[in-house]
């Protein structure tokens, strides 16, 4: 976290916005004393609003884990090296 002083804020000023943009906070001093911060603003976000927001979009079919033999002995690592090659 850096420190500037009044002049140095005043004059840098939108280059320093530029930085706390990208995350960084800068303390702004007079005379060595720290007086203020500048911080990146941060709209809190109500999770109460954003839970359940896609319901109903999209449905999960019954047989959506259901696999093929031949695709489950394939990802279990008991598959027969003869039988798929044929495919």
């Amino acid at each position: 976290m850096e420190t500037v002083n009044i002049k140095q804020a005043k004059t840098d000023l939108s280059a320093l916005l530029s930085r706390v943009e990208l995350g960084e906070e800068i303390v702004i001093s007079r005379r060595g004393v720290p007086i203020t911060k500048l911080v990146p603003f941060r709209v809190p976000i109500d999770r109460r609003e954003s839970l359940g927001e896609d319901q109903g979009l999209f449905v999960v079919p019954d047989d959506f884990d259901a696999l093929p033999e031949e695709t489950l002995a394939v990802f279990e690592g008991k598959y027969d090296q003869q039988v798929m090659s044929k495919r």
